[in-house]
């Protein structure tokens, strides 16, 4: 799957990343396995784009190829990953191992969902946040310093010249998230990731998070990927989704058209499950069985075994994704039988 087919503007259009065909292998000992299958899609500059879908979908491990931090065991065998940079559209899958590292963090960065394990436990904060500064900007330690302290006043951690020198437990996890923000847009990336940013955290802190990441977005006009299977929070922060299950992007277009009319059944189940659908009484709308083991992916319509609308032809082939809709309505389904979910 192309990116094209889910927005065919050029690169004058804003797009500062272009996901395409991306693919990822991983090695078990029971033989390979595909996580992530032929995707793509784009983020562009001022906007969220949100990747949804149940866990154990292929987000995280998406995200993760897109950035090059992939465990040992999985590869990224096919695709491109495109990224404006100051010399020019760069690809990530086939740059060498300096021109990553030098694009990791003032081109692109991600924010990880569990902040007590993504920041280094025997470093103060203060250390963790200057070294971009150190590596990027040559700074000496007094200037990094002083970033780093600017940084945390920034994203709203209290007393920052004395919490400079705090480790991490020392602080709540709705302000380790915060810090794990602080070094991820220390640098105003053009692109930044945040796999399940509000994870664990209460509701007060969640949207403490979410508007700091409006905010900083607003600041630097960069292109926001959320991570999420929390649709209230899609509705409500992001301007685009890609829909996503058993690894593949089903469904693809802007938040407010996919939601008010889902052109594939996965997302219409999981929008029909939200609870205030459900007259008072009613019993709870869910959607029956489980995604697959990436073992055992059908070779087909990876969603054939749940969708109540399958057909002969979602076992013999995969549907592409392919536009749906009007010609501007930047909408894309894989589904060989959308004009059915559309009617129902």
């Amino acid at each position: 799957m192309t990116a094209v087919a889910e927005n065919a503007t050029g690169r004058g259009s804003g797009v500062v990343l272009e996901v395409e065909g991306l693919t990822v292998d991983i090695r078990t000992p029971e033989g390979t396995v595909r996580a992530v299958d032929d995707v793509g899609f784009t983020a562009r500059r001022g906007e969220t784009l949100a990747l949804l879908g149940e866990s154990g979908c292929g987000k995280s491990m998406t995200a993760r190829a897109v950035v090059g931090l992939l465990d040992p065991v999985a590869e990224v065998t096919a695709g491109a990953v495109r990224v404006d940079a100051d010399a020019g559209r760069v690809d990530l899958v086939t740059a060498d191992e300096r021109t990553r590292r030098a694009m990791a963090g003032p081109e692109i960065a991600i924010v990880f969902q569990d902040a007590l394990t993504a920041l280094n436990p025997v470093y103060p904060v203060g250390t963790q946040l200057a070294e971009p500064f150190r590596i990027h900007r040559g700074m000496n330690r007094k200037q990094a310093r002083s970033m780093a302290v600017d940084l945390m006043r920034r994203v709203g951690i209290p007393e920052p010249q004395t919490r400079v020198d705090s480790y991490p437990h020392q602080f709540s996890g709705g302000m380790r998230q915060r810090l794990l923000i602080a070094m991820a847009v220390a640098l105003s990336p053009s692109v930044l990731l945040a796999d399940e940013p509000t994870t664990a955290l209460d509701v007060t802190v969640q949207a403490q998070i979410m508007a700091l990441l409006r905010d900083l977005r607003t600041e630097h006009r960069m292109a926001v990927v959320l991570i999420t299977h929390d649709l209230a929070l899609v509705a409500e922060e992001a301007d685009r989704v890609a829909i996503m299950y058993a690894g593949v992007v089903v469904e693809t277009g802007p938040v407010q058209d996919v939601f008010a009319a889902p052109r594939h059944p996965y997302t219409k189940g999981l929008l029909d499950s939200v609870p205030e659908h459900v007259a008072p009484g009613e019993e709870l709308r869910s959607i029956g069985g489980a995604p697959p083991e990436l073992a055992a992916v059908p070779a087909g319509c990876v969603y054939q075994d749940r969708c109540p609308l399958v057909r002969d032809d979602c076992r013999a082939a995969r549907p592409p994704l392919v536009p749906v809709g009007a010609p501007t309505a930047d909408r894309a389904a894989a589904c060989f039988h959308s004009s059915e979910v559309e009617n129902a």
